[in-house]
């Protein structure tokens, strides 16, 4: 993409989930049957954190991430970034404490110094940004040598016999759930293709791979149409 599609893109990204920022995280939680949370707990487990260490957690939403991390380690240093004000916003009113550092930025521009985290984790981000290999080389650029980047995101199925159920349900079930509680039909009808438009966990392992990334691996959950795909910076780079 170019500078101004990357500027338009941005633009509409902030204008859809700012829309949508007040019933999203039910939303997640009534589409993904309650599953989401483990999820995330289980793309911060991968992070291996050490105790007291730094975590970005990038395109952070509503910062369940930043905020679940936060409460596993009090001593965490915790920096949630994303592009929707409207979105933080919401992350923001059940951070009662101010424990963790909200910052509006690009993910295709972090605005942090090189090897400035112990780890880094998106949630639901790499299927929402103009360019994924940019996306993973600024990760790569701002963690720790050895430490991890992990991407907990939507995938394709994979289930030749079950991809015909799970098509009717992003095709039809998430728009009309989405569509009556927020109000926003162009918003879920978006989500679910970009999910089944969305690379599959192998694609990004690849992707993160030619980055630079080593350790590379993944785990599918919800009958495949879930995935984390983790990797780590070695030494010297």
């Amino acid at each position: 993409m170019s500078g101004a599609d990357t500027t338009r893109w941005n633009s509409s990204m902030r204008r859809m989930f700012g829309d949508i920022s007040g019933r999203y995280d039910l939303l997640n939680t009534l589409m993904t049957f309650g599953r989401d949370q483990a999820w995330r707990r289980y793309a911060i487990r991968t992070a291996m954190l050490p105790e007291g260490g730094a975590l970005l957690d990038v395109g952070t939403g509503t910062g369940k991430i930043a905020l679940e991390a936060k409460g596993r380690d009090p001593g965490l240093t915790v920096a949630a970034l994303d592009l929707t004000p409207g979105m933080m916003k919401q992350g923001r009113l059940s951070d009662t404490k101010n424990s963790v550092f909200w910052i509006n930025g690009d993910a295709l521009v972090l605005p942090f110094d090189d090897s400035r985290f112990d780890a880094v984790v998106s949630g639901y981000l790499m299927r929402n940004v103009p360019d994924i290999h940019r996306a993973f080389h600024e990760q790569l650029r701002v963690v720790k040598p050895g430490g991890r980047v992990v991407c907990l995101d939507t995938s394709p199925p994979s289930s030749r016999l079950l991809r015909p159920v799970i098509w009717v349900y992003f095709r039809f079930v998430i728009p009309l759930l989405g569509g009556l509680i927020s109000g926003r039909w162009e918003a879920y009808r978006y989500l679910p293709q970009s999910t089944q438009a969305f690379k599959t966990p192998e694609e990004l392992a690849e992707i993160m791979a030619d980055t630079g990334f080593t350790g590379i691996g993944y785990r599918r959950f919800m009958l495949g149409t879930m995935a984390v795909v983790w990797g780590t910076r070695p030494h010297g780079v």
